[in-house]
């Protein structure tokens, strides 16, 4: 499953407002840029014959709902960019994006708290 830029826009709506039509969808997708009505009823449809996308008909309405989990694509797509601009290494991926902007003292805490989540036996070692 690999769902374009586009794709994902469209994902993204349906994953925060829930099954939705097509002119919903339009709707919010063009109040940050300019969509045409028929371009995301094409990207739907497409996004149906990929099993993205589930279709129900409800009076006149076509309601559309996401049939990919958000965590699970997210995890691919990040995975998929982890593999291709950092070789693979997380390392180089979180002291990129720590190295790029400044992180609080709270978020700094937090990533100390999941690391250790993360590997509970080096918690032991290092005491």
């Amino acid at each position: 499953m690999k769902p374009t830029e586009s794709e994902l826009e469209i994902l993204q709506v349906l994953w925060a407002k829930g099954p939705s039509t097509v002119r919903q969808v339009n709707d919010h997708l063009s109040q940050t840029k300019d969509v045409g009505y028929t371009t995301t009823l094409k990207l739907m449809q497409i996004m149906h014959d990929k099993r993205l996308l589930s279709r129900t008909e409800e009076g006149r309405y076509h309601i559309y709902q996401a049939l990919v989990d958000e965590k699970e694509t997210q995890q691919h797509l990040l995975d998929r960019f982890v593999d291709t601009a950092f070789r693979g290494s997380a390392m180089k991926l979180v002291m990129q994006a720590l190295g790029n902007s400044k992180a609080t003292p709270q978020e700094l805490e937090e990533l100390k708290k999941l690391i250790n989540n993360l590997n509970p036996s080096s918690n032991n070692e290092s005491r």
